[in-house]
């Protein structure tokens, strides 16, 4: 099965740095699959996100999409991939613009894209919210008036509108209190579920990365340490590196 997507030989380095954030990254992500990325911070897991969403462009290797190498200037094959990857962002409040309705937010990828007008949108919106446990009259209020996991949910609904077939997650649940992230959590597994959602995700809570993805992949100083299904990565971890992140999760007494 060819991958949806897929980082070969990838560094990236930034614009007036030395050394590369990431190095001689391979990854493939298949259709339907759900991916983890772990390590502590500055490991490089939001650059290789940003190189997945082609926010960022690899000073070696290729990204590819669905195949074929990704291509910026192709805006047909630019087009595609803006439809078909989406992305959830950490902070559910400032990944907001308060100034507009949520109805608004959340058709803005339907309109970017070209594919519906805003009064062609209105049932998509409706629906997209509905499909995150919010009424559609939210389309008609304002960020500020909902609490946080809400505001997470209006982010995965502008996620989800236009039926993306990858979801990109950086730290979707790292700004919720607890009881929140477990809904967020079942909401993410139940949209994947219904529809077979390819799903990315860059976490440091290992107890979600558990729960909700198939595979994980340890990033240590921007490179790959280990990979592989996350029974196997985080039960019976082969490197030290990753050992020393499960030792570093704290337990009750």
């Amino acid at each position: 099965m060819t991958p949806v997507l897929e980082l070969t030989g990838v560094a990236a380095r930034y614009r007036g740095a030395r050394t590369d954030v990431v190095s001689g990254i391979s990854l493939a992500v298949r259709p339907g699959e759900s991916l983890a990325l772990v390590g502590e911070s500055g490991a490089g897991k939001t650059t290789l996100l940003r190189l997945l969403l082609g926010l960022a462009r690899p000073t070696a290797g290729e990204v590819r999409f669905d195949g074929a190498p990704l291509a910026p200037r192709d805006r047909e094959q630019m087009r595609r991939f803006r439809r078909g990857v989406q992305c959830v962002f950490q902070d559910p409040y400032s990944s907001l613009d308060p100034r507009r309705r949520v109805g608004a937010i959340v058709a803005e990828p339907l309109r970017s894209l070209g594919l519906d007008s805003r009064a062609g949108a209105a049932p998509k919106v409706a629906a997209a919210l509905e499909g995150v446990g919010l009424p559609a009259d939210a389309a008609e209020r304002y960020p500020h008036e909902f609490s946080g996991g809400q505001r997470q949910r209006i982010a995965i609904a502008r996620a989800t509108v236009c039926d993306p077939r990858v979801l990109l997650a950086d730290e979707p649940v790292s700004a919720l209190d607890v009881t929140t992230r477990v809904k967020v959590v079942e909401l993410l597994a139940e949209l994947k579920r219904e529809r077979g959602l390819t799903l990315v995700m860059v976490s440091h809570d290992l107890s979600v990365v558990a729960s909700l993805c198939e595979r994980t992949a340890v990033l240590e100083h921007g490179r790959i340490v280990e990979q592989g299904t996350t029974a196997q990565v985080l039960g019976a971890p082969g490197h030290p590196y990753t050992r020393r992140l499960l030792d570093s999760v704290p337990r009750l007494p």
